[in-house]
């Protein structure tokens, strides 16, 4: 399911990724893959579950699953706000989060645009751990030898836009959460679809949320309190992050209303105190705030 996203602030490593090799390519786009070996220090090319693309359970045992909540995927500029979209040439900062926090986890993502075609570059920051690197005309970048564990709250990497414009930007990220058990068995692969629109052709779409956003603590029935307008009805999903950047409290809140909107969501009662960032996603709009839990 591709999500949607407007302008507003990693696993497949089970013991590990396999690494696929391409067999050929068709103007860029790798078609056929075969087994090459087992690796736990990601770099495998191939395997996002993209257009032409294999992924990871064609080693690993299972099928695919829905990761649209389990790959928290993050844009942010140069002055440190959530984006959802991008301006030509402009340097952003992508980190990819997992809802779940198993013991030996990694993640592969490649972007491309409308064509199936590269669209930008990746370079592996360091942040939490990532490696970029190329194969068939495609930037890809996965987790580290390093990265792998429950130790890492959040991958980031860098990522310079298209020089011109090339419309919306598809992300596709493949994770794993893995058992560590050294064998292809009982790990969960995840892929989800992350659209990062052009700023230069969504200035009327970016104007149907208004920029009233409001996100508050209420202590006495610990809740986050959201309110905003928007005039559309749109899917409504909420994610909580600690300052560490671990997602910890997701939920999906259904449609939201034409107009003003006001939505109370209990936290759950373990939530221990402190400084948290809500990151509120309506259709393709997100929205950020940072809150203070005291109870």
């Amino acid at each position: 399911m591709k999500k949607k996203y407007v302008l507003p602030s990693l696993a497949i490593a089970a013991i590990g990724l396999f690494a696929f090799q391409a067999a050929n390519t068709d103007n860029g786009v790798v078609r056929n893959f075969t087994k090459s070996h087992m690796l736990s220090s990601g770099g495998q090319s191939g395997l996002t579950g993209a257009p032409g693309e294999a992924n990871c359970t064609q080693c690993h045992s299972g099928t695919t699953l829905d990761g649209s909540s389990q790959n928290v995927f993050t844009m942010i500029d140069a002055a440190f706000n959530t984006v959802t979209s991008y301006t030509p040439g402009v340097t952003y900062t992508a980190s990819l989060t997992l809802l779940s926090d198993p013991a030996k986890k990694g993640f592969s993502s490649v972007a491309l645009d409308g064509t199936d075609t590269n669209a930008g570059s990746f370079t592996g920051s360091g942040i939490g751990g990532t490696q970029n690197f190329s194969a068939a005309g495609r930037d890809y970048v996965s987790h580290t030898a390093s990265s792998n564990t429950s130790a890492t709250a959040t991958w980031g990497w860098t990522w310079v836009a298209p020089a011109t414009s090339v419309g919306d930007v598809t992300f596709y990220i493949a994770s794993n959460t893995a058992n560590g058990n050294g064998t292809a068995s009982g790990d969960e692969i995840f892929l989800s679809q992350h659209v990062i629109t052009d700023a230069t052709a969504s200035v009327e779409e970016a104007s149907e949320v208004h920029n009233d956003f409001v996100a508050g603590y209420n202590v006495s029935n610990n809740q986050v309190i959201i309110n905003f307008t928007n005039l559309g009805s749109s899917e409504m999903h909420m994610n909580l992050v600690d300052m560490n950047g671990r997602s910890v409290f997701t939920s999906d809140l259904g449609l939201s209303q034409i107009g003003e909107n006001s939505e109370s969501i209990a936290l759950p009662t373990s939530l221990k105190d402190g400084m948290y960032v809500v990151h509120f996603f309506v259709g393709n709009k997100a929205m950020s705030a940072n809150i203070l839990v005291r109870k």
